[in-house]
């Protein structure tokens, strides 16, 4: 790199120039490559042991411009709820990207909208547009708790497409909320004899929901504006190329085969502009086998009966496929079984690649042992975000931390008690700031120091993530996914340097908001651990020389 004279394996492997050296700050460039395009790692996965890869279609091949296209489905869904009978003064709400955020949970009983960390305590909650703070939260969840596994009650929003559903749930509580017609009550809403629940009204955006998709609205207005609503990276076809010279590659889709085949013929044509339309698409050379109807996560169970697929006329062939594989034959329905068998590949040697958490990546990774890779497009916009406000994590890393201190010398028969009130209100101003910086719901991944259910089902699930597939071209495809150790906590890994850092950081942070202890004795005994520790460290590191 011109600036700071890294190599390109240097920004790969994260140990570029500009990083180690701690005079001169990282640069844009390489804070763009290392973080933006990095992909990360949850369990280590060798691509060399990789004989096959699979790809979803939406949100992972065909990546959606946002919040274009929420938006557009915001309309869809609002339109159709109007058509069944909705009041038509909801046409007036539009589409805020700023609220809604993925993984966030509908509890249809008192119709708020909550998001929750990964043992369902809550971290936020709405009702409509207004959020329900403190001791308020209590009034409906009176241990701030809720039970994750009653699936009847409560709905998680996971997947990309849940975020125009979401942001018009809110909207239709705001709605009669504010409505004069309607009485409010805990569970719904009252107007004459009739009573519409917000278990009900949630089914009612569902069922809008699931209409525009299986109506073919959705796909149409997709495909009528495709340049407008789907990302083009030329280097799609290449990443395809390069795999398939080492590797199988399959298609997996719930999405039927005439959108499957129009946007796809679409997508290539916009990235090879002088291939002609009416040539016969070459997209479907980039695969040894696609599979369309698939219907996961059924797909990564019993499945369906496997039918081929006539791609002159986009009429599936009556009886079940038992013939060999050809390659770019396209399929419809049949099991993650089915596919290891014509593949001739077995499960732990599949990578599969799609975006969502439960139907692409929890049911391959729990039914079939398929390596799995997420793709979180929201990802640079977190990592973005996270570069700008990390100083107020590391102030509220060093406040708990701090906190830690103050109770080290205590034990179960110690009196003393320690005044710890302003440190907690400074953690929640921090916290508060933090969420603020990604939207109203806060990340997507955080909430302060507290992972979110999404964030902790992305590391139980997925054994690499990144922000799109595209990121697999930055890596050799004999290249090592190393997870990191997690032994010994952090403030004992950090350098000499960083842990000056922490306990200056520590002193100036509790002393602007007036906390005031004896820092002399705590820091002498904080620099005493750490001296005993690196003392044995180097007794270990000796040891080990000496044999």
């Amino acid at each position: 790199h011109p600036i700071c004279g890294s190599s390109f394996a240097e920004l790969r492997s994260g140990h570029a120039g500009c990083i180690d050296n701690p005079i001169n700050p990282i640069c844009f460039f390489c804070f763009f490559f290392i973080f933006v395009h990095r992909v990360f790692v949850n369990r280590s996965v060798t691509l060399e042991n990789i004989k096959c890869y699979g790809f979803d279609m939406d949100y992972t091949l065909a990546l959606y411009k946002s919040p274009d296209y929420e938006s557009m489905g915001f309309e869809l869904i609002r339109d159709r709820m109007v058509s069944i009978g909705y009041a038509h003064e909801i046409l007036r709400y539009t589409y805020d990207p700023s609220f809604a955020t993925r993984g966030l949970v509908v509890d249809t009983t008192y119709g708020n909208l909550l998001k929750v960390d990964s043992n369902g305590n809550i971290l936020v909650c709405s009702h409509g547009f207004h959020f329900i703070k403190g001791d308020h939260i209590q009034t409906y969840y009176p241990n701030k708790f809720i039970q994750r596994d009653d699936t009847e009650r409560f709905y998680i929003l996971n997947t990309l497409f849940n975020l125009s559903e979401t942001y018009l749930y809110a909207c239709l509580v705001d709605f009669f909320t504010r409505c004069t017609r309607y009485t409010n009550l805990k569970k719904g809403f009252q107007h004459g004899d009739l009573f519409m629940s917000f278990r009900s009204m949630f089914q009612d955006v569902r069922d809008a929901m699931d209409f525009i998709h299986n109506n073919g609205i959705l796909k149409e207005r997709t495909i009528k504006y495709l340049d407008k609503y789907v990302i083009k990276d030329p280097n799609l076809p290449l990443l395809l190329s390069r795999i398939r010279e080492v590797a199988k590659v399959f298609l997996a889709t719930n999405s039927d085969f005439n959108y499957t085949e129009v946007s796809h013929t679409l997508l290539f044509h916009l990235i090879f502009p002088r291939i002609p339309s009416k040539e016969s698409t070459p997209w479907r050379t980039f695969f040894d086998l696609v599979v369309v109807d698939t219907r996961k996560p059924l797909f990564f169970a019993e499945g369906t009966v496997l039918r081929q697929v006539d791609t002159d006329t986009g009429k599936l062939r009556i009886g079940t496929y038992t013939g060999e594989l050809h390659h770019g034959t396209v399929y419809s329905g049949g099991s993650s079984d089915i596919i290891c068998d014509l593949l001739g590949v077995k499960g732990k040697n599949i990578l599969y690649v799609g975006d969502h958490i439960f139907g692409d990546i929890l049911k391959s990774k729990k039914r079939q042992g398929w390596k799995t890779f997420l793709v979180v497009p929201e990802l640079e916009k977190e990592l973005q975000l996270w570069d700008e406000k990390k100083s107020l994590f590391e102030e509220l890393k060093c406040l708990d931390l701090f906190l830690a201190e103050l109770y080290k010398e205590l034990d179960s028969g110690s009196e003393s008690s320690r005044e710890i009130g302003t440190i907690q209100t400074r953690m929640k101003v921090l916290t508060y700031r933090m969420d603020m910086s990604y939207g109203q719901m806060g990340s997507l991944l955080r909430s302060g120091s507290r992972q979110t259910l999404f964030a902790s089902q992305l590391m139980r699930y997925a054994d690499l993530y990144s922000s799109t597939c595209i990121n697999l071209l930055r890596y050799p495809f004999n290249y090592l996914f190393m997870a990191p150790p997690v032994l010994v906590s952090r403030f004992l890994k950090c350098s000499n340097v960083e842990r000056s850092v922490y306990l200056w950081i520590m002193i100036k942070t509790l002393t602007r908001v007036g906390v005031h202890f004896d820092y002399k004795r705590i820091i002498d005994h904080q620099l005493q651990l750490w001296h005993n520790y690196n003392c044995n460290c180097n007794f270990k590191n000796m040891l080990s020389l000496d044999n």
